[in-house]
């Protein structure tokens, strides 16, 4: 179950890793393919409920906490697709990675849990590896923006990830995901008249792909590791996010990464494998 768990979230930060990517190619504001990214994907994730005649009903108390998690992702992925907007794939992804730190302090606070020591120094040298990227510390560089809208990004990621948590003690991966992103959908859809929103068929396509496969099938392979595995350690498997993003932008954009951003990921690789290591043994033992 634990080894299901661990290849199912590998898998989907593999498939957000790409999600980057997009960014650059579709040519709209990154709140306009955030909302094309939840559309499909939440038609995709109900076309697949009502075909598999999965139970949609959901509690009346967990109700607005779905449409908090929806506005919460809405927020999240708007600010990552602006964050590589306003700088690189490699940046927006590796400050992306930041978030198994806001995890580490506040998932033993919303669930009770004893905070690791272990686990205080691997978010630590995370965030170390994003701080590396920094090339200078103020917002009138682009990049230090990028890195800063990130960095909120993150943080509105790892509430989230906890709410998650809660859901999947009463809903399938699938139903959560399907409310958390048609809620964002929702949320987003006033703002196509206050932005240019005309996509292209090429557009389209890309949004279409980016909704079912990196984002509904994704999402969904996540969400359901956190029956499973806790939050902080699917947080530290999504620092590879960065990495991947940075080869696919590499090899597909042209787009080559600085020395910060190289030693950046580098500790962030490191601390996922020497975490992946020391979490198998006490794993074993559960």
């Amino acid at each position: 179950m634990k080894k299901r768990a661990v290849i199912s979230v590998n898998l989907a930060v593999f498939l957000f890793g790409t999600a980057g990517l997009f960014a650059k190619w579709i040519s709209l504001p990154a709140i306009g393919i955030t909302f094309g990214r939840v559309f499909f994907s939440s038609l995709s994730l109900l076309v697949f409920i009502l075909c598999t005649r999965q139970p949609l009903r959901v509690r009346r108390r967990h109700a607005f906490l779905l449409v908090l998690a929806g506005g919460l992702l809405a927020v999240h992925w708007w600010l990552f697709l602006l964050s590589i907007q306003l700088s690189t794939v490699a940046v927006g992804t590796i400050t992306f990675s930041a978030f198994p730190l806001f995890v580490t302090f506040l998932e033993p606070l919303a669930f009770h849990e004893k905070l690791r020591a272990g686990r205080v120094v691997s978010a630590l040298l995370i965030l170390l590896g994003v701080l590396l990227t920094v090339p200078q510390f103020t917002l009138e560089n682009h990049i230090s923006l990028g890195i800063a809208v990130g960095l909120i990004s993150a943080l509105a990621y790892s509430i989230l990830t906890l709410l998650n948590r809660y859901f999947m003690q009463y809903y399938s991966g699938t139903v959560t995901a399907l409310y958390e992103q048609g809620s964002a959908a929702l949320l987003l859809l006033p703002s196509l008249f206050w932005i240019p929103f005309s996509p292209t068929v090429s557009d389209w396509a890309m949004l279409a792909f980016l909704g079912i496969m990196t984002t509904a099938l994704a999402h969904t392979l996540f969400i359901s590791s956190l029956k499973v595995l806790p939050a902080q350690v699917t947080g530290v498997v999504s620092s590879m996010e960065s990495v991947y993003g940075i080869l696919l932008a590499l090899l597909v954009l042209g787009e080559t990464p600085t020395l910060h951003e190289l030693a950046g990921a580098a500790v962030i690789i490191i601390v996922v494998i020497v975490s992946q290591l020391w979490q198998k043994p006490q794993n074993n033992a559960a």
